[in-house]
């Protein structure tokens, strides 16, 4: 099966865990498209969503599903978002799509975490992936100075400006043995708003495409 065929089923698998009536967060990405595509099939079954993304937002109106301001909801039962790579302890690394800091909003929002991904996604140890750390335009040099001490290497993406306004350093070889840890220090930097490691808020399930079909990986409570 291609990569993308794993994607959808494990994107389908998610429609399952669904209650009904509820309103739910609703990440950015290529597997959460074919999430939203599934979801247009039961959307009378809910209130609507909230998207973590511009993007989302319009893929999710032009799915017929309402979309709903954050600001509105004190909870959500379920977020649903994909990944860029995770690994046993569901530490994940996202932003590939530059809505890290939404992203990471809706998963404390979200009583449960479903990550959606293909099997390739992943990784014995996280940070093979470059990490995406939202960056105030007034500080992006400074940022990228202070990374460089970190040992990592900060690359300007060109041309991509975050919906928040803001710009996007992918950060390259950064050592990530604790990424608890790190998570915590690149927040520490004055001007960067948020990066794209979730070891705090990690999956509360994993829902895998495979060749052999879905498999479900469930953390352990901590």
């Amino acid at each position: 099966m291609t990569h993308d065929a794993l994607k959808k089923i494990a994107a389908e698998a998610a429609i399952d865990y669904i209650e009904s009536d509820s309103i739910l967060g609703v990440g950015t990405g290529s597997t959460t498209r074919y999430f939203i595509d599934a979801l247009k099939k039961i959307k009378n079954r809910i209130e609507g969503a909230v998207p973590s993304s511009n993007q989302t937002a319009e893929q999710l109106k032009a799915a017929g599903i309402r979309v709903l301001d954050p600001n509105t909801v004190s909870e959500l039962p379920l977020y649903v978002d994909g990944a860029d790579e995770f690994n046993d302890l569901f530490q994940l690394i996202k932003g590939g799509g530059g809505a890290q800091t939404r992203e990471k909003i809706l998963a404390r929002l979200a009583k449960k975490f479903i990550c959606i991904a293909d099997e390739s996604k992943k990784a014995e140890l996280i940070g093979t992936h470059p990490i995406a750390i939202e960056v105030l335009p007034f500080a992006r040099s400074f940022v990228a100075r202070e990374i460089v001490k970190m040992k990592g290497s900060p690359s300007y993406r060109e041309g991509f400006i975050t919906d928040n306004g803001n710009c996007i350093l992918d950060i390259y070889n950064l050592p990530l043995s604790d990424p608890y840890t790190m998570e915590e220090k690149l927040k520490s930097i004055p001007g960067a708003l948020e990066n794209g490691i979730f070891a705090h808020r990690t999956a509360d399930l994993i829902l895998l495409g495979t060749s052999a079909g879905v498999t479900e990986l469930v953390a352990h409570k901590r």
